[in-house]
């Protein structure tokens, strides 16, 4: 009859000689990488394919955030013109400087204001994607939309003007704020 209290102990975790050796740890992770090297691949080859494509669904992020702030653009009225006023709000309220705007004043047919953006510059390397622009502007004339990061080859490619802004991302210039 054996006695627990003659049988050798384990040594306690941490102490033997393959724990100091990293042993078992190294054979988790060699385990773990062949098991993932044999799976169905894991990237998504942006902007070629879309991590929310149906059709990619085992391998997609899934539903975008509703309040992911991406790429921003100009919203356009009813007449389809551009919203913004030049009040310089947004500009001023902007922490990375990365708003550049010229006002001039409206063309006379534009009753319902005095000036409108000559030049509208936002530098996309600069922006910090605060959304400050957002909530500083009167009259819902700019909008961060759920449209990722757009790869470029130049850095002048990130610096986009007015038309740029206007015709960025048609989907979202859908109305956000009622009518005041």
């Amino acid at each position: 009859m054996s006695h627990p209290e003659h049988e050798p102990a384990a040594p306690p975790p941490g102490e033997s000689f393959a724990d100091k050796a990293y042993i078992p740890a190294i054979l988790r992770g060699i385990r773990l990488t062949v098991n993932r090297f044999f799976q169905k691949k894991a990237t998504v080859q942006y902007p070629e394919e879309g991590i929310y494509d149906p059709e990619a669904s085992d391998i997609a992020i899934g539903v975008p955030n509703p309040r992911y702030r991406g790429e921003h653009i100009l919203v356009k009225d009813e007449q389809g013109r551009e919203k913004c006023v030049a009040c310089l709000l947004c500009m001023a309220a902007c922490p990375a400087l990365c708003i550049y705007i010229e006002p001039e004043p409206s063309p006379p047919e534009w009753t319902d204001r005095e000036r409108r953006p000559r030049v509208f510059e936002l530098d996309m390397l600069r922006c910090i994607y605060c959304g400050y622009c957002e909530e500083a502007c009167p009259c819902d004339a700019i909008r961060l939309t759920p449209k990722f990061y757009t790869p470029t080859t130049s850095r002048a490619e990130r610096v986009y003007d007015k038309p740029r802004l206007l015709e960025n991302n048609p989907a979202a210039q859908i109305p956000q704020r009622p009518r005041k």
